[in-house]
């Protein structure tokens, strides 16, 4: 599925680079396994070649990916405060461990809107954190730019729509 060289993305940690692909005794076993290198973290992640489906362990997304991506960004429904903060965690956790940038796009797009009309606990905070590193990575793998002008790319979707609805 992958080759050395290729960038992969693993869940909740972003975007990686198979660095080699080795022969590991595991429990009693040899298996193949992907030695993956986090970039922009000091992480290296083992994954059997058997269990990347498993794991969610997936392609950087293409260009119409990286579309569909900001069309999430610029939506603007309503998002809901009634929830307790600790069951939105819960739901956005969950989004953010499926790996999809889609998914992804969503909470970062919530957490967003939602810090406009109240404050967010601390963990909202550093998941609204998060979103946006994971995301902005996987964009500027994408297309070959720097993070930070993925991440200007993201804002910019948010203050298009802002300056619009004013």
């Amino acid at each position: 599925m992958f080759d050395v060289g290729d960038k992969a993305v693993y869940p909740a940690h972003g975007v990686g680079e198979i660095t080699a692909i080795e022969t590991r005794d595991i429990m009693g076993r040899d298996m193949e396994v992907y030695v993956m290198r986090i970039l922009d973290r000091d992480m290296t992640i083992i994954v059997p070649v058997t269990k990347c489906g498993d794991v969610g362990l997936r392609r950087v997304i293409c260009d119409d990916e990286v579309d569909r991506v900001f069309e999430v960004l610029k939506q603007r429904k309503r998002v809901s405060d009634s929830q307790t903060w600790n069951r939105r965690f819960r739901e956005y956790s969950e989004k953010i461990r499926t790996g999809s940038a889609v998914e992804i796009a969503k909470v970062l797009r919530d957490l967003y809107l939602l810090r406009t009309g109240k404050n967010l606990s601390y963990g909202e905070k550093r998941m609204l954190n998060t979103a946006m590193e994971l995301l902005s990575q996987e964009i500027a793998v994408a297309r070959g730019q720097q993070a930070s002008q993925a991440e200007a790319q993201i804002l910019s979707a948010f203050q298009d729509v802002s300056a619009s609805e004013g």
